[in-house]
């Protein structure tokens, strides 16, 4: 099985008026008082730990005591918007901690709310605007079975935490504490396999989803859950859009090989494209419109557009992807394949 390698950074891509336009028809744009580059006024920077004293990838952020008053009264109001439209009251909220990550293209913030009547808290991010990511949120939203709350506004995206337990720690921690179907957990990395390919989103290693567990009357449901949408259709190479080609997930993998067969997996792919097919359907309009803005916006380099038509020309065999002239035309041919059955 060849791996995948993604060497450099995509670049950033602005948000077009087509896209806002979208945005705001479907309330996904509203104004917001804190801006990712006021957050960047921290004074320093302090590693991060987790629970068990071992460093993350992320720093908390530290401001003076005015620039954090302000933040703090800016950052509650967002999270009352992302959360209820701004009906939740504020007075009893606060922000705890904001961390930084400066690992990947986003570099987000992460906030840290905390209720101060009992303790309980929440976390949103707060990213550098993207196209590709708005477009990669906004098809995970229509046509995977997870719903996205996140908004935009000019050069900042809000995003709502994605609950689960993030894929590689799943692998390295829980799948070896015993009570786990191993069956099911690998009927939903094929399933989740299928979803990316089909959308083409990239750059499914196991840091870059969660594994969601809900327990049922008799057993545990899993649900693999995209968290980064970064790498949406920008990668001119078909298998990149394969969670199952990168090295990372070679334990997902391996269940999937040791628990099905050829016949199974295709079965479980069969349904998962019926599946998007039926939301396609149901969400058509909006598609519709979705796929217009993308289909108006620069999201990838020309030698990646010739690439990946060419490879899926070969996968497929429809000779509509030839026809393809950006990236917008390359998912909405793909998204075709899962129509017309």
């Amino acid at each position: 099985m060849s791996e995948n390698h993604i060497s450099n950074k995509k670049p950033t891509y602005p948000i077009s008026n087509h896209l806002t336009d979208y945005l705001r028809k479907y309330s996904r744009e509203l104004r917001i008082p804190i801006r990712y580059l006021d957050l960047k006024h921290h004074f320093t920077k302090v590693p991060l730990e987790d629970k068990d004293g071992n460093l993350t990838l992320w720093e908390t952020a530290l401001y003076s005591a005015s620039e954090m008053k302000e933040l703090n009264e800016g950052l509650t109001e967002i999270y009352s918007i992302l959360k209820s439209d701004g009906a939740t009251h504020i007075d009893h909220l606060s922000v705890d901690r904001i961390d930084y990550c400066s690992f990947g293209n986003s570099q987000p913030f992460r906030v840290k709310i905390i209720n101060q009547i009992n303790d309980n808290y929440d976390y949103f991010y707060v990213k550098k605007a993207d196209a590709s990511r708005v477009y990669g949120l906004e098809l995970e939203h229509i046509l995977s079975p997870n719903k996205i709350n996140y908004l935009v506004y000019n050069d900042t995206i809000i995003e709502e935490h994605i609950v689960g337990i993030p894929g590689d720690q799943f692998v390295n921690v829980n799948l070896k504490q015993e009570g786990h179907n191993e069956v099911r957990l690998a009927k939903e990395f094929v399933k989740f396999n299928e979803r990316c390919f089909i959308r083409l989103l990239g750059d499914m290693r196991s840091y870059n989803f969660v594994v969601d567990m809900t327990p049922d009357f008799d057993q545990v449901q899993y649900r693999i859950r995209a968290i980064d949408f970064d790498q949406q259709s920008f990668e001119g190479r078909k298998n990149i859009y394969f969670p199952q080609y990168y090295k990372e997930n070679k334990p997902y993998v391996e269940l999937a090989i040791k628990h099905m067969s050829p016949e199974t997996v295709e079965q479980y792919k069969l349904e998962e494209r019926a599946l998007m097919a039926k939301r396609l359907r149901l969400a058509k309009y909006q598609v519709k419109e979705l796929m217009q803005a993308m289909m108006h916006d620069e999201l990838s380099l020309p030698e990646h557009i010739h690439h990946l038509k060419m490879d899926l020309y070969n996968y497929y065999g429809g000779k509509d992807f030839l026809k393809c002239q950006n990236m917008g035309e390359v998912v909405q041919v793909c998204l075709d394949t899962i129509s017309s059955h």
